[in-house]
């Protein structure tokens, strides 16, 4: 081949690599959802919220996660506001930790899985999260709880506990039709998956308190369709990925059945990388949930990545394919 179309012919392979790196990397654009991509917030950095969930309320969507700095540093829980779930805005941090080695919340704990619902009765933004005390490491396994007027915090720390005496680490919040909230939490040294009924305020365990079932489990993220549980979680394999399960019941105490593994495409025995944190209920489409995964960078954890993925609701059981970009049209 002669060398001057051999040399044009490498470099427009080169171009076109650094292209499609180029777009892998970019925010998401065009009003797409790009999982594993740098999503940037609308002010053009990396958005810091691992971990973390979101709540609907009057027309916008509230994403909370955990905020971290380098390496594994805790900052905090972190809070972005979107219309349209592809722009989010940054709003700032919701809960701090504190310059007081009294507190619980002293810098220096680890916080984790923070979860917001909104209390329509005392009108409260509720958080709740896994805390983990300042110098114990992971031995505390405790749930912290805060609340706030605003959406956009500050939420005001209040305490933290094991519920019902139980350890409690990786959790999710779920609030049902008739406005009952529940604390789905991982216990046992994570060897036992527990959900708790919460009091009408969402602050406080009740004794309604059971293990759904004794399997090594963490990172539970549920949601309802047409008045069946679905519950998924991941296995305990540290920062690494693992296969995902799925579990339904029909109510919410149990029993659970196991029906699987949910995921489908290229490396979905490792849940594409990821780790499960939240279900999200898209508003205004009915019958449309996106799945939300966090893709852990533990040597730089606020590199952490996000995958979002759009829940097929097969007749046998909910399936999340991979697909390398999507948008909300997928409901239509």
């Amino acid at each position: 081949m002669n060398r001057n179309i051999f040399s044009f012919l490498l470099a427009c392979m080169l171009l076109t690599c650094y292209k499609i790196d180029l777009f892998a990397q970019n925010e998401i654009s065009d009003n797409k959802f790009i999982p594993k991509a740098l999503w940037l917030d609308t002010e053009g950095h990396h958005i810091n919220a691992h971990g973390g969930g979101i709540v609907f309320v009057k027309g916008t969507y509230y994403w909370y996660g955990e905020k971290r700095g380098d390496k594994t540093t805790s900052a905090g829980v972190s809070v972005y506001s979107s219309k349209d779930l592809y722009h989010w805005k940054n709003e700032g941090i919701a809960l701090s930790p504190v310059d007081d080695d009294k507190s619980d919340l002293t810098k220096g704990c680890i916080i984790e899985r923070p979860k917001v619902i909104y209390n329509k009765k005392t009108k409260k933004f509720v958080m709740w999260f896994h805390l983990e005390l300042k110098g114990q490491g992971y031995a505390a396994a405790r749930a912290g709880v805060a609340i706030a007027d605003q959406a956009t915090g500050p939420f005001k720390y209040l305490e933290s506990f094991r519920p019902n005496g139980n350890m409690s680490r990786d959790m999710g919040l779920f609030v049902d039709e008739d406005g009952t909230a529940y604390h789905i939490y991982s216990s046992d040294e994570n060897y036992a998956l527990r959900i708790a009924k919460l009091t009408d305020d969402y602050l406080r365990p009740t004794k309604a308190d059971s293990l759904l079932f004794r399997k090594h489990q963490e990172a539970p993220a549920i949601f309802k369709y047409k008045g069946k549980y679905y519950l998924i979680t991941s296995a305990c394999t540290g920062w690494a990925p693992n296969q995902a399960s799925i579990h339904e019941a029909t109510n919410i105490f149990g029993p659970w059945k196991f029906t699987g593994d949910p995921m489908k495409g290229p490396n979905a025995l490792l849940t594409f990388g990821g780790q499960s944190t939240f279900i999200l209920p898209v508003q205004g489409k009915r019958n449309a949930f996106i799945f939300m995964a966090d893709v852990w960078r533990p040597k730089s954890l606020q590199d952490s990545r996000y995958i979002w993925l759009p829940i097929k609701l097969a007749p046998e059981k909910p399936v999340i394919e991979w697909v390398d970009n999507w948008d909300l049209d997928y409901f239509n």
